[in-house]
């Protein structure tokens, strides 16, 4: 027969409660040792407004500080505009006489002094300006001797006085025509004229860079003094310094003012700022668009900006000094406008406030000026505000 040992309640009773109690001692011994390293690392919670960071996690944040001080706040009137060359430093070459193109002198891209030779027409023009010269000197010396006949026999008493007047009137408009034809050719002496083959030579007027040419050899070309619509045959200027003009309204125009700052992007070169000044706004309004054209100067010694390129223009007005910070600095949370600041460190945390600011964000600056909230030498989150925000 088989025995089966049993223990006595008692003693069964006294066993469990010895393991109960060596589990909680386990466990308090535990909580005792882990307490003070879950205090340690929480610490005191921030105060009401701010936020606490450690450095690396400002690191991992990419929070951005900059130092408040005073800048040069200005308002910027926006416009678009249209590259174009310096009137003063370019020349357009038309074709004072009617013929045909028998050579080119003068390459795109070249340059070419003033009076440098550019191209050559054949043209009839010149046989007829040469011509016309003679004629008229011909007829000149003819009306000059009746005119002297007449007034001969008058004073002879041998012809009436009508012959004398009517004589001495085709002398005076021999002579009128004498001078017109003069002038003709002297106008195309401008050029270098071969009456021999009836050649005209196109000459710069400028020095400069062939920067259009409209002509090929064999063309036929219109002359400015035939009376018809002459063609631009050779555009000479210089690309180091170019001319913006802007178009400004009414509402703006009495703060826009020669000398003022101006910036102008291109489309042909993103993120690329060329910077210049006003020179000149007209002085009377297009009654189409109530807009008046503003003229600026801009160096161009990369040869990036090129004529008749569109261009957006910022002018720079009501410029001064004043506290500012930039304009990604400010958040808006609901009617308020604050800024976070960092005022030192604590416990290895950097920290962050929210303050209150009042600015002028009527102004279309980059720089935003403080009126109130904020001194010279603080410090301030340019970016990742919107994340301290969240944290609060």
């Amino acid at each position: 027969m088989s025995r089966q040992m049993t223990m006595p309640p008692a003693r069964s009773k006294t066993l469990a409660s010895w393991h109960l109690g060596v589990l909680a001692i386990a466990l308090a011994a535990s909580s005792c040792h882990k307490a003070p390293a879950a205090e340690e690392t929480a610490g005191p919670p921030p105060p009401a407004g701010e936020v606490w960071l450690t450095p690396t996690q400002v690191n991992d944040a990419k929070i951005g500080v900059a130092t408040v001080n005073v800048q040069d706040v200005d308002d910027t009137i926006l416009t678009s505009g249209t590259v174009t060359l310096d009137d003063l430093r370019s020349g357009h070459v038309f074709s004072p006489v009617t013929g045909r193109v028998v050579k080119i002198l003068a390459q795109l891209g070249e340059r070419v002094t003033k009076g440098q030779a550019l191209a050559m027409i054949e043209s009839p023009d010149i046989g007829s300006a040469v011509s016309d010269v003679h004629k008229a000197e011909a007829d000149l010396l003819a009306a000059q001797h009746a005119f002297k006949r007449k007034k001969e026999l008058y004073e002879e008493k041998a012809g009436p006085a009508s012959d004398v007047e009517a004589a001495e009137d085709t002398y005076r408009r021999a002579k009128a025509e004498l001078e017109r034809a003069r002038e003709k050719q002297a106008l195309l002496k401008v050029g270098s004229v071969d009456a021999v083959t009836q050649t005209y030579t196109l000459t710069s007027p400028i020095d400069g860079e062939i920067l259009l040419r409209s002509i090929n050899p064999g063309i036929e070309v219109q002359g400015q003094y035939s009376g018809g619509a002459s063609v631009e045959l050779f555009t000479i200027g210089e690309l180091d310094r170019l001319w913006v003009l802007g178009d400004v309204y009414e509402m703006d125009l009495a703060r826009v003012h020669v000398g003022v700052p101006a910036t102008v992007t291109v489309v042909a070169y993103p993120g690329k700022v060329f910077t210049g000044r006003v020179d000149w706004v007209s002085g009377t309004l297009d009654p189409a668009t109530r807009t008046a054209k503003v003229r600026c100067t801009f160096d161009n010694p990369g040869r990036l900006l090129k004529p008749m390129m569109y261009a957006t223009v910022q002018i720079s007005v009501d410029q001064k000094k004043a506290i500012a910070i930039p304009r990604n600095a400010l958040l808006r949370l609901g009617d308020d406008k604050v800024v976070f600041t960092q005022i030192g460190d604590s416990d290895g945390k950097v920290r962050f406030q929210r303050v209150a600011v009042d600015v002028d964000e009527g102004e279309s600056s980059a720089w935003l000026e403080v009126k109130h909230g904020l001194q010279p030498g603080q410090k301030i989150v340019t970016s990742g505000a919107i994340l301290l925000s969240a944290m609060l």
